[in-house]
């Protein structure tokens, strides 16, 4: 039986070097302090914070493209500080980076796709099926055969899902996945990794600077310098926000304005997330 934590870390540290122009010397900086977090298989989770607070240095210690100073994070059980755990690391958590442009390789979508089952040493019979089953998991069937330069970014981005969902990961990580992308795209991509969460049982961890993405999730992390501020619902998270403000960070839209609204006398919950939720609300009120 798969233990219930897909990703544990506890006192996770990562420093790194960099050029400090004003003292004209290199200085370590810490990206990541003492983070103990667990993850259970079949969550979805989204990270915010503001830029340097550490969330995609978080991400990328999940799929073991960055390794602890210090501390241990465990990936489907294995220690990613161990190099023959690598491997294993990168087949249960897949990666999906911000840009799709440097994460499609090939000329043809299925020959994109079929690219990590292939270095798997996957049958071809079956990477046949890989590559139908993730086209269709991302709702980019009859693709099989386009050029992805034709391709909306929106498009190109479920191709860059499907092409880790053909390796069959446990989790998919998401690193601003929706930031270069038009209105219409950004939807997409969230129905699409929402999808994959609901009915292929698929761990999903979202990094974004879209609260209204972030509200999708059923969990939050907020990150600040380094460190988790906040972890819990979206509603309850979110409803704290003046917190959020401390920490840089905007909530959706809904929630601020019910957060003016109770500031202002008006008796309504303060974990409303959405505009048709606020609509209902105000509705029953006005009864």
């Amino acid at each position: 039986m798969n233990p219930p934590d897909i990703i544990e870390s506890r006192g996770l540290v990562f420093k790194y070097t960099r050029y400090d122009d004003a003292n004209d010397q290199t200085v370590d900086f810490t990206a990541l302090r003492d983070i103990d977090v667990n993850i259970e298989r079949g969550e979805f989770i989204s990270i915010v914070g503001h830029n340097g607070s550490g969330k995609s240095t978080l991400a990328k210690h999940m799929n073991a493209l960055l390794l602890p100073t210090s501390g241990t994070i465990w990936v489907g059980g294995f220690d990613t500080s161990e190099t023959d755990n690598t491997w294993r690391v990168r087949q249960t958590a897949g990666m999906v980076f911000q840009n799709p442009d440097n994460q499609i390789i090939a000329t043809i979508v299925e020959e994109d796709i079929a690219f990590g089952p292939e270095n798997l040493g996957i049958e071809p019979s079956l990477i046949r099926e890989r590559v139908d089953w993730a086209l269709g998991a991302v709702r980019m069937d009859g693709h099989q055969r386009s050029t992805p330069h034709t391709l909306s970014g929106g498009q190109k981005q479920r191709i860059a899902i499907a092409g880790v969902l053909a390796m069959k990961p446990d989790c998919i990580v998401l690193d601003e996945p929706t930031a270069m992308l038009d209105p219409l795209g950004r939807k997409e991509v969230l129905e699409t990794v929402a999808q994959l969460n609901r009915d292929e049982g698929i761990t999903i961890i979202l990094i974004t600077h879209f609260m209204e993405e972030a509200a999708k999730a059923g969990r939050v992390i907020v990150m600040e310098d380094g460190k988790i501020a906040m972890d819990g619902p979206p509603g309850q998270v979110f409803s704290n926000v003046g917190r959020m403000r401390e920490i840089g960070l905007d909530v959706p839209q809904a929630t601020e304005l019910a957060y003016y609204l109770r500031e202002n006398g008006v008796n309504i919950r303060g974990d409303i997330l959405e505009m048709d939720e606020m609509a209902d609300e105000i509705c029953t009120l006005l009864r």
